[in-house]
């Protein structure tokens, strides 16, 4: 069971940061970026409509941090684990979980972990999730074009973004969150 003191928005820090993925090959560039910075205990919790790119990206990801062999959606496991990169991979997809069944599985194992926890559809579990983290939704916005709206929870996440030279996004609440 999860012992999280917070979850959530509480501990949201700068804002929201974006990037313009114009093609598959930014999203690969963006992602394996971020995994050079992963550091043991991170999180990346990723969000998306279907086909919006979470799976390419995690291979990305996973592409990144060095792990070997084939990464796919762990749609019907829940948690796959992957060894053999620079840090383990603990990729879950909680898409087909409710809250009650993610937090009998004991996630928070393996967010404790000596290993890089990537977590798809993560909003449907955020009460579970560490008080810091960096979320990321993937949007389509044409074809072959994405925008990545990064929200760091936490200054080490904060951080990255500024690395990844991320620009800030425009205030909150500005109309920008269509959901179309």
């Amino acid at each position: 069971m999860h012992d999280w003191s917070e979850g959530g928005r509480q501990a949201a820090g700068a804002g929201r940061f974006v990037l313009e993925l114009r093609s598959e090959a930014d999203t690969v560039r963006f992602a394996e970026r971020l995994a050079d910075l992963c550091v043991p205990g991170a999180l990346i919790a990723l969000d998306g409509d279907l086909g919006a790119g979470k799976t390419r990206f995690a291979k990305a990801f996973a592409a990144g941090l060095g792990v070997p062999g084939m990464v796919n959606s762990p749609t019907f496991t829940i948690v796959k684990e992957y060894e053999g990169g620079r840090l383990p991979l603990y990729h879950m997809d909680v898409y087909r979980l409710s809250i009650e069944e993610a937090d009998e599985l004991g996630l928070d194992e393996y967010f404790d972990g000596n290993g890089v926890s990537l977590v798809e559809w993560a909003s449907l579990v955020e009460p579970l999730l560490p008080p810091e983290r960096l979320h990321i939704r993937l949007e389509l916005t044409g074809p072959e074009s994405r925008l990545a709206t990064c929200e760091p929870i936490g200054a080490r996440y904060e951080d990255w973004c500024r690395e990844l030279g991320l620009r800030l996004s425009k205030e909150e609440g500005s109309g920008d969150d269509d959901k179309g």
